[in-house]
């Protein structure tokens, strides 16, 4: 199938030569595919055709986009299903290669985290950079969406009026250069059909004058057509009234949960080249330069290892450690739920989590504490009144002392 992508053939074009075939002194044959300006023959609409030869132009350029990615540079690639949105296009800031994406599954979505890791699986070393995704993918995307304002697209189709009618100024000197070199060449075709063929010399010499001049035009012409083609006509007012529509409309087009992750990764490769990233151990900073040349540079925090957001919060915690002289765990679960505290993970407490915390942050238990206050375990009061512990006659409290069951 791609053979066939790639013939012209398949848009109505003959072609000759597009291949070359030579002999090594072993006797191997080595075939080499040549540019097309190398071609013998190359006539296009020789039959009807599959598409059109525009069409068949724009295949060749997205297939060789596409081709990019399995390069060693990774330049491109077609934008894939992955949550990344800068994919591709993130580079890291410390060697320069760009970066790998790995994904992990956290409250059922995916979140990516970009590696640098060329280095690593080439020589077995460990990654030179790691870089959470999903807070840099979320600040990015809003920049995206600042960037394209109303207001900054009147000036963008401002802006792009005035180039175009620089380059309509330009193509009108272009055209005209074009028809001197015309003019000159028929000038030449004429003088040498006029001149005697008995007269070689001068005959030769009208001849070069005469190629000379048809390489002038045919440099002339090719120049044009290649200035043409990199600058299109000017937009109509339907195409400009779609872009103010898309522009409003970008933000809900990009927030909505069903717009696939593909179609955001190709709005973002439209208007950036590429994303430099570093990150030191509290921040993280994106360079990031779009297509126009223009570069901005972004700050955010890096995000906390696993262990600081489970941590538990400060309030918390000093107010586990006061309730503890008066209350068991299941009743402190119940104060801080009402006191609207949380956990590092935002979960309400429960008695287990407030036993945990206790063990965790080596806080004094309960026991202890009423244990200092003169109060005695269930097995101490029995012994002290030689009683069972069984025995249900109400305790009395004797030499001044409380007693209680702890």
């Amino acid at each position: 199938m791609l053979r066939v992508l790639h013939n012209p053939r398949y848009a109505g074009a003959f072609t000759f030569g597009r291949r070359r075939d030579r002999k090594l002194p072993g006797g191997k044959t080595i075939t080499t595919k040549l540019p097309r300006e190398e071609w013998i023959a190359f006539i296009p609409g020789a039959h009807p055709g599959y598409i059109s030869l525009d069409q068949y132009e724009a295949n060749l350029a997205r297939l060789a986009a596409n081709a990019a990615a399995h390069g060693p540079d990774r330049a491109a690639g077609p934008p894939r299903e992955g949550a990344a949105l800068l994919q591709g296009i993130i580079i890291c800031g410390r060697c320069g290669n760009r970066m790998t994406i790995r994904y992990h599954v956290r409250g059922g979505q995916q979140t990516p985290t970009y590696a640098c890791q060329r280095d690593g699986i080439s020589h077995g070393h460990a990654p030179c950079a790691v870089i959470p995704g999903h807070t840099l993918d979320e600040r990015i995307g809003e920049f995206l969406i600042s960037q394209l304002t109303p207001l900054a697209a009147e000036a963008a189709l401002t802006v792009s009026a005035e180039l175009q009618h620089r380059a309509a100024e330009a193509d009108v000197l272009r055209a005209a250069h074009v028809e001197r070199a015309r003019y000159h060449a028929d000038l030449a075709r004429r003088r040498y059909l006029a001149v005697d063929p008995a007269n070689r010399l001068v005959a030769g010499t009208l001849e070069a004058d005469w190629n000379t001049a048809l390489r002038a035009l045919n440099d002339a012409q090719a120049a044009y057509d290649k200035a043409r083609e990199q600058h299109p006509g000017q937009l109509t007012e339907e195409q400009k009234a779609r872009i103010r529509r898309l522009i409003t409309d970008l933000p809900g087009i990009w927030n909505d949960p069903v717009t696939p992750a593909r179609e955001r990764k190709r709005i973002t490769r439209l208007l950036l080249t590429d994303v430099t990233v570093t990150r030191t151990s509290d921040t993280i900073t994106a360079h990031v330069r779009l297509r126009g040349g223009q570069h901005h540079t972004l700050s955010l925090p890096a995000p906390k290892p696993g262990w600081a957001i489970r941590q538990t919060p400060p309030g918390a915690l000093t107010a586990i450690d006061d309730l503890l002289n008066t209350h068991t765990s299941t009743e402190i679960a119940v104060i801080l739920n009402q006191r609207g505290l949380t956990s590092g993970q935002d979960r309400p407490y429960t008695r287990i989590m407030v036993d945990r915390v206790i063990r965790g942050y080596h806080l004094r238990p309960r026991r202890d504490r009423l244990r200092n206050t003169g109060l005695l375990t269930l097995t101490e009061m029995a012994a002290e009144l030689g009683v069972s512990k069984t025995h249900r006659q109400r305790l009395v409290p004797r030499r001044n002392c409380q007693w209680a069951a702890i």
